[in-house]
């Protein structure tokens, strides 16, 4: 990235319908004819927050009341470089106006076409077709068990889930009782409309369909994005969180985070630690280790895309 680049405070504006807020650019300016989410570069000593209201106000005539960090991606351009401090802003008043002359429209989010966006901007589809949970699913003593564990957190709102089966445990079961567990977390994903990634042993791979999540290790030997519709990976440091985006990952998973009770000996990264390693990346970033609901608000503000794990929305069924 080069020395310098221009810092823009850009927003995700979502309406109660669930749609965000995209403005075209203008013909004859830089990118123009493009569809982008709203915002502008910070004055010299300006915050964000100050930035972005101003920007929203000064662009759309209105006033955010609820918005909180979404992502924070960089671009070289072959002219400039940016970096994007997304926030996600879910109320404000006023009435959103092209007040530049700009057009304007409302799109769901599974209706962006990324080709339509420049490529500055591609990061914040991404993290704007992501939820803020990401289930990993735990321990089960038999199917009857994994259906209540699993129906419970898609009940709750989870609507993303990893299917981690350790070789530890496949060790122990016939290729069919794998396959039925599969078919099990697939059925009841799909009835309650989450997007499924499973991460299984290699000689599981041919169950693996639509989505794929990459331990570290697979992930440093992975040369090219896998042929799946859903890629994440497990990171633990900088190099592979950059691996993960070499291969194209539409997500990653940094942790520990905080200490667990299943590797107590790890050494937790912690929040500053997190936040200075998420700053450089340009893809979502989920927390792990550690995490309960209550360290959302601490996860978004170290750049999270939220919290990923098993004992806050597997363990905890009630």
């Amino acid at each position: 990235m080069r020395s310098t680049f221009i810092h823009v405070a850009a927003a995700a504006i979502i309406n109660d319908c669930g749609q965000v807020l995209v403005s075209q650019r203008k013909q004859g300016t830089h990118l123009g004819g493009y569809w982008e989410f709203p915002g502008g570069k910070l004055e010299p000593g300006e915050t964000l927050e100050a930035a972005l209201s101003r920007e929203l106000k000064e662009e759309l005539d209105i006033v955010p009341l609820s918005s909180r960090p979404m992502i924070r991606t960089r671009h070289d351009y072959p002219d400039k470089s940016v970096l994007l401090d997304v926030w996600r802003v879910e109320s404000y008043s006023g009435q959103a106006v092209g007040v530049e002359g700009q057009t304007i429209a409302w799109r769901y989010t599974d209706e962006l076409d990324p080709q339509d966006f420049p490529a500055a901007d591609v990061p914040i589809i991404n993290a704007l077709l992501l939820p803020d949970r990401y289930l990993i699913t735990g321990d089960f003593s038999s199917t009857v068990d994994f259906d209540r564990h699993l129906s419970a957190a898609l009940e709750g709102g989870i609507e993303l889930v990893q299917l981690r089966l350790t070789q530890e445990w496949t060790t122990n079961q016939t290729r069919a009782a794998v396959h039925v567990i599969v078919d099990r977390c697939t059925a009841l994903c799909q009835r309650y409309g989450a997007r499924l990634l499973l991460n299984l042993p290699e000689q599981f791979s041919s169950l693996i369909s639509e989505g794929i999540h990459l331990n570290s290790q697979q992930l440093q030997k992975t040369k090219r994005r896998p042929p799946h519709a859903l890629v994440s990976a497990s990171c633990h440091n900088s190099v592979q969180l950059e691996q993960a985006q070499a291969i194209d990952a539409d997500f990653a998973v940094l942790s520990p985070v905080q200490r667990t009770r299943s590797h107590p000996d790890a050494v937790p990264l912690g929040w500053p630690a997190f936040k200075e390693l998420v700053d450089d990346c340009d893809i979502p970033v989920y927390a792990l280790g550690g995490m309960r609901l209550e360290d959302m608000h601490q996860a978004w503000y170290a750049g999270a895309q939220g919290i990923a794990a098993i004992g806050a929305f597997w363990d905890d069924i009630g």
